[in-house]
Formats: structure tokens, C-alpha cells, sequence
């Protein structure tokens, strides 16, 4: 590129980081934005610098929003003794834009994983399980990967949880799925046909 372009050649660098975007879509993403600067550039960038500066995870759940406690968790009206267990924050959401489940969520952080030395202890595990009694959960219901990191934390997570009915989710999930990207017909689908572990 020519001179005085380092600015725009910094911010193709930056986008082409994101999932989904190579140094291909990040450069069209950016002439887009440079040729709408009013409508798209400058509300984008005033976005990202309100997000960079309140954005935090919830203290209970461990979902993202802009206050310690999310109104997920604020909601008393999601008392009803389920908790959802995810594996991220975006599971979380995908979960929500499906608009099938009315209970509480718990974001692990990841899956137990021995080759990357990722054991209980560095995912929300020992949270989830004092979450249990002081939140008076009936049922658990283990919304997780068909991995096989993702099976071997459910079936961890279930092993540690006693007496406390666990279930996760059945039909319509693929094995290697993730959540983020199934349908919300299939999101629904799978958690209505939950089962027991």
C-alpha cells in the first residue's frame, strides 16, 4: 500500500484477528466502513470504546454484560431450580435466541481438556457446585458440546453433583456440534428431548 495508509492497514490487521474474518473480508470490511465513515464507521467505533470500557462478566454466571450481576441472573422470575450448564458465553446466547428456556445458566469457561491442562479448577466447576445448595437447583441440565472434551466435562459434572437430577440435552444436536451455530429449531428441539444421565 502507499504511504499514509498505516492507520488503515493497522485496523485490516486487527479485523483479520476475529473468528470468521481473513485479510480478504477484513480489507472489504474496512473500505466498506471507510466509504460509510458517518453511518457505519463512527457509531462502530464510539460502540466498541463504550463496550471496551463497561463490559464485564457476571459474578454468578459468568455471562457478559455491563453490570457484576447480568439480568439473567437478576431475573427473579428464572427461579424455577433449572440451571443450564454452557461451555461459553455464546452458547449462553444462542440458547436465549431459541427463547425455549426459562431457568438460570452457568458459564464454564471451556471444557476439561488433559492435553491443554485444563482441568476443574481452571473452568467455573467448584462455582457450579456451590451455585447448587445456595441457589436451591433441581435440575441441571448439561447443554454442552458433543466433543469429546464436551462429554467428559458432563460426565465430570455429573459425577460431582450427587443427588441433584442431571440431564443434557438429546436429539437434534450432531456429534461435534456447538451451539453457536445450530438453528433455534434445533436448539429447541434438543432441549425439550433432554434426558437423564
Amino acid at each position: 500500500m502507499a504511504q499514509g495508509t498505516a492507520d488503515i492497514e493497522t485496523l485490516i490487521e486487527l479485523l483479520s484477528k476475529l473468528p470468521g474474518l481473513g485479510p480478504r473480508s477484513a480489507r472489504r470490511a474496512v473500505l466498506h466502513l471507510v466509504k460509510k465513515r458517518k453511518t457505519h464507521l463512527s457509531p462502530l467505533a464510539e460502540a466498541m470504546t463504550t463496550v471496551a470500557q463497561t463490559a464485564r462478566e457476571c459474578l454468578n454466571c459468568g455471562n457478559i454484560g455491563t453490570a457484576d450481576i447480568c439480568p439473567i441472573c437478576e431475573d427473579t422470575r428464572r427461579e424455577n431450580g433449572e440451571l443450564c450448564v454452557v461451555e461459553d458465553v455464546a452458547d449462553l446466547w444462542a440458547m436465549e435466541r431459541a427463547a425455549v428456556f426459562r431457568g438460570r445458566y452457568h458459564v464454564l469457561g471451556g471444557t476439561l481438556s488433559a492435553l491443554d491442562a485444563v482441568g476443574p479448577d481452571e473452568l467455573r466447576i467448584p462455582k457450579l457446585i456451590d451455585r447448587i445448595s445456595s441457589e436451591h437447583i433441581s435440575e441441571v441440565i448439561l447443554a454442552l458440546s458433543a466433543t469429546i472434551d464436551g462429554q467428559t466435562t458432563a460426565h465430570y459434572i455429573a459425577d460431582q453433583l450427587g443427588d441433584v437430577k442431571v440431564t443434557s440435552l438429546a436429539q437434534g444436536v450432531p456429534v461435534g456440534g456447538e451451539l453457536d451455530y445450530l438453528d433455534d429449531g434445533t436448539i429447541t428441539a434438543a432441549l425439550k428431548a433432554r434426558r437423564t444421565m
